[in-house]
């Protein structure tokens, strides 16, 4: 879907329903004709979406929140105390007013709580789905300042094995969730479908093999399967037999690219202090550390802990992720 055309579609036709509908008629309550009601809503939601797009998600809602508070607060503390008795306030300051403690509230729990996140393609089959909807617990890795997300407070450390929510190193606008399996210092390996860290061998044992339908497509790839283990959990991984571990013509030229050395039987990687190596479960069908390097700390959203919904799967909801 393009959401630039999708945003300025809707922002324009709210510009344009709000000049129509400047002198239709108030209901018997005062308020505002549904037609304007409705051009405010278009407008905000464009105007959001845009600044979105082209900046990120924190970033609109966090603007949305200064500029709904700042007239919240202007008129409690000033306008109210100017309005005659009975008169009403002006449909635009209505609006954001009313808007702010809904707006706030969201950003809040978004920013420090938990935040949701949709499961978008085939990467972390088997544990994972296209569409899972699942939690992503933003304090597990501390508390951190909204849009520079820094660390404010320490609450903990990503830990090998985690799955994990993040920036995408390429283009940071987009979230990407992956497994971690280098913490900075790492010598991360892996050569003929065998992950080592620190030269020491991830215990992998041999399931059943197994078969999914590729994003897309409606190819069945046979796989796989194998139940990795380290010191803090165990998960599930799947391969396809005839695939490279690496796709050497498709890694890029990242950060730190000096750290690894790549062959034809798979590579190796240090990883840079401050840094993670992510790679996702399903090893022969992800777009991960392989390709595009390493993932710095302030790139970190938050710990993948929940399935609380997946609409073509309801036996799903309420799993925990492994």
């Amino acid at each position: 879907m393009n959401w630039i055309a999708t945003w300025t579609g809707a922002a324009i036709i709210g510009a344009v329903m709000l000049a129509m509908g400047r002198n239709l008629p108030r209901n018997d309550k005062g308020e505002a004709h549904a037609t304007v009601q409705f051009a405010h809503m278009a407008l905000i939601i464009g105007v959001f979406g845009l600044i979105a797009v082209y900046t990120t998600l924190s970033l609109a809602m966090l603007l949305f929140v200064l500029v709904s508070g700042v007239v919240w607060a202007v008129d409690k503390w000033y306008l109210a105390r100017r309005r005659k008795q009975g008169e009403r306030q002006s449909d635009e300051v209505e609006l954001f007013a009313g808007l702010f403690p809904v707006i706030a509230v969201v950003f809040l729990v978004r920013s420090f709580l938990f935040e949701p996140f949709t499961i978008p393609s085939s990467s972390m089959r088997p544990g994972l789905e296209p569409g899972d909807f699942i939690l992503v617990n933003r304090f597990s890795y501390g508390i951190r300042v909204p849009v520079l997300n820094t660390v404010l407070i320490e609450t903990g450390k990503p830990q090998r094995g985690d799955v994990m929510v993040f920036r995408y190193p390429v283009d940071p606008k987009t979230d990407f969730i992956k497994r971690v399996v280098g913490l900075p210092g790492d010598t991360v390996t892996y050569r003929n479908k065998q992950l080592t860290v620190n030269g020491k061998p991830v215990t992998q044992v041999a399931l059943a093999e197994g078969s999914y339908v590729r994003d897309n497509s409606a190819n069945l790839i046979p796989v796989q399967r194998f139940k990795e283990t380290t010191a803090t959990r165990s998960y599930l991984v799947q391969t396809v037999e005839q695939a490279p571990p690496v796709n050497q013509d498709q890694v890029l030229n990242f950060p730190f690219r000096d750290n690894c050395q790549y062959d034809d039987s798979g590579f190796t990687c240090k990883v840079p202090a401050g840094h993670y190596f992510m790679m996702g479960d399903n090893r022969d069908d992800s777009s991960d550390g392989r390709y595009w390097g390493f993932v710095p700390d302030e790139n970190i959203v938050g710990k993948a802990t929940l399935i609380w919904m997946n609409i073509g799967a309801f036996s799903r909801i309420g799993t925990s992720i492994q």
